[in-house]
């Protein structure tokens, strides 16, 4: 018998252990979704299962497992555990990213730092979203979501970024295909491009941060939660309708211009 799907859905989010991906893995709980979590350490996936779990109902079933999302071996690892506990996925958040070499101009970027990079944003993402668009082709009901975490750096780049910004170039063409090639198969893909949302990874943007000037400034951030609830609306939208690209970002930050 087809496993029938709850209210909401299966949502896998990685990068699920902080940041966006814990805000995002909470406002989905809250909205009704049942959530396997993935990311590195097992520690922070748990502490963001509890407080998915405080969320709402669904947050309480919520698988955590450990992941390295640039080992093929561990994605369909990942993938089968989720069919094996939920029987399907209606969402894959594809979050899981690194800003390692940030700050390092591009004459003295080491080659396993941008291996890195693209190791973790691009292949990892492609990975992930490869297992779950075979598993919404093969299950039943067919179909299912795809959510890309882009950047603000998939449209400009900073100072000192060519890895992360070429990284998310790739992300906004690896959304158009699995558009595409999804379309027969009730697969819809989106990408939400964020700017300056709290988190660990902009901390160093309330402290001054290189401009395309050459001036160090401090930039404005937005709380996490505001891009977690535009996520949700993303998730929760029927298969017939998507959202295609996103932006979210702090009002005043420079963005229009930068560059």
């Amino acid at each position: 018998m087809d496993a029938v799907p709850p209210a909401r859905g299966i949502a896998v989010v990685t990068g699920a252990g902080s940041g966006i991906g814990r805000s995002v893995a909470v406002a989905l709980a809250e909205a009704g979704w049942s959530l396997t979590l993935a990311g590195r350490r097992p520690e922070p996936l748990a502490e963001t299962a509890a407080l998915a779990e405080t969320a709402g109902p669904a947050g309480g079933d919520a698988l955590c497992l450990p992941t390295d999302v640039t080992s093929p071996e561990e994605v369909a690892t990942l993938f089968a555990a989720v069919r094996e506990r939920f029987g399907r996925v209606d969402l894959l958040f594809n979050n899981a990213g690194t800003f390692a070499g940030g700050g390092t101009p591009v004459e003295d970027l080491t080659y396993d730092t941008w291996r890195q990079v693209v190791d973790v944003n691009l292949t990892g993402s492609f990975l992930c979203a490869q297992a779950a668009f075979r598993q919404m082709k093969d299950q039943s009901p067919q179909g299912g979501r795809i959510i890309n975490n882009g950047s603000i750096s998939a449209h400009v780049p900073r100072p000192h970024s060519v890895a992360y910004t070429a990284t998310k170039h790739a992300t906004t063409g690896l959304t158009k295909s699995l558009s595409l090639e999804g379309r027969p198969y009730r697969i819809a893909c989106g990408q939400i491009d964020i700017g300056n949302a709290a988190t660990e990874m902009t901390r160093r943007m309330e402290t001054g941060i290189l401009q395309a000037n050459g001036t160090l400034a401090t930039e404005p951030v937005m709380d996490a939660a505001d891009v977690a609830r535009t996520v949700v609306h993303m998730a929760s939208l029927p298969l017939e309708a998507n959202v295609q690209f996103a932006t979210v970002m702090a009002t005043t930050m420079p963005y229009i211009g930068r560059g």
